[in-house]
């Protein structure tokens, strides 16, 4: 591992500072999520259901929506997409305390498609800055700090329900929102780089079978994971010990930390599907140690040390394989996959723990992630050979 490649993007102007201010934008918007779901618990006084459909409501939104906002920096800048978010989100997070929850449902659907990507710009900006030979110490890096987001962020958003209320919760969430959309706007930080063609590029030239594959792979990455994460809770649930569930969280946060930042450092890493293919084999037999929290721990490090890797390789072959004229709706389609993975992965999960047991959702999650690596591995088979016959101009064009 040449930890060198950090120290070079670490020295790249802009990039320490851009960094550390994605970082604490994304605190907020993973802290979101949970205030919501909260606020419909206590708030409203609903039901888990209820709280899970708005949720759901919410996912679909963003799904929708990333690609779009992303199209929007490709053709009117990055500045254009901030003005609409902030605007939006501003109007929902200052009424939706108020709203009743069928109201409260909608208008968490129409947020979501206008959210502020937030984790996608982190990556497009860094792309646009870091040299190409420094892309992937600078994506690796980029997602430890979506990790520690999500350790901070969720924790924040019960803590600010639990000792304010669920309201003063969300009106303190959303200004923290409104208020990083403001000083993005203000920094405005490039989205391309200065030699980087702006000429538009159809989408059919450069959506094709490997890039589709790339997509498949990010939400197979968010399908195991998801599910793993259900099932964590599922477990602790059954061993009475539901309270130090966010400890056993925390250690596969931490463990996919240390993966990225290997990942990271490495000159030659193995191919995307072999890496979500991995993440999904080595979940498959963790159930067999649920009966301990502590050997739960253990058994969920693996999986967890290829998480982090798996999603940087997927944000570096978009960068690599997307145009820079429409990186912004690439990165946006990325985004969409992390949330259909998600979107899928937790129901299926839940659906066999229902009628089984924690144990097995954990071997649900891995073999779905098997079957999609090996999904992954022909079509990228059936895409090769008509990558192989276009002509010179075109490869180099992409």
């Amino acid at each position: 591992m040449n930890v060198a490649n950090y120290l070079a993007v670490l020295r790249t102007p802009r990039v320490p500072g851009l960094m550390l201010f994605m970082l604490v934008a994304r605190i907020p918007a993973t802290a979101a999520g949970m205030t919501v779901t909260m606020h419909v618990l206590l708030g409203l006084e609903r039901g888990y259901g209820a709280a899970g459909l708005v949720g759901a409501v919410s996912t679909i939104g963003m799904a929708v929506g990333s690609p779009l906002m992303g199209r929007l920096v490709d053709r009117r800048g990055l500045r254009a997409m901030i003005a609409l978010s902030v605007v939006t989100e501003g109007v929902f997070w200052a009424t939706g305390p108020l709203l009743a929850y069928p109201v409260l449902l909608v208008s968490c659907f129409l947020a979501g498609i206008t959210a502020m990507p937030v984790m996608q710009l982190g990556r497009q900006v860094l792309t646009a800055l870091v040299p190409e030979s420094s892309r992937r110490s600078a994506l690796a890096m980029d997602s430890m700090a979506v990790e520690v987001a999500f350790m901070a962020g969720p924790a924040l958003g019960v803590a600010l329900t639990t000792q304010v209320t669920s309201r003063g919760a969300m009106w303190t969430i959303g200004a923290a929102m409104v208020l990083t959309g403001v000083a993005l706007w203000a920094v405005d930080p490039p989205v391309r780089s200065e030699g980087e063609s702006r000429e538009r590029v159809p989408v059919r030239q450069w959506l094709d079978g490997r890039l589709l594959g790339v997509l498949i792979s990010a939400g197979g990455a968010t399908f195991v994971l998801s599910g793993v994460e259900v099932s964590v809770v599922a477990s602790m649930r059954g061993l009475g010990l539901t309270a130090w569930t966010g400890a056993v969280v925390a250690v596969m946060c931490v463990a996919s930390l240390v993966g990225g930042f290997v990942y990271g450092g490495l000159p030659r890493v193995p191919p995307l599907w072999a890496l979500m293919g991995g993440m999904g084999l080595l979940a498959v037999p963790i159930g067999l140690f649920d009966s301990s929290p502590w050997l739960l721990a253990l058994a969920l490090v693996p999986t967890n040390f290829l998480c982090a890797p798996t999603i940087t390789a997927t944000g570096e072959a978009i960068t690599r394989h997307a145009p820079a004229s429409a990186r912004g709706m690439a990165i946006g389609l990325q985004g969409s996959a992390f949330t259909l993975g998600v979107a899928l992965g937790q129901p299926l999960t839940g659906f066999v723990i229902d009628h089984s047991a924690p144990g097995w959702g954990f071997a649900a999650a891995g073999a779905g992630a098997v079957a999609i690596a090996l999904a992954v591995v022909l079509l990228d088979r059936r895409a090769a050979p008509a990558v192989d016959q276009l002509p010179t101009s075109s490869r180099s064009a992409r």
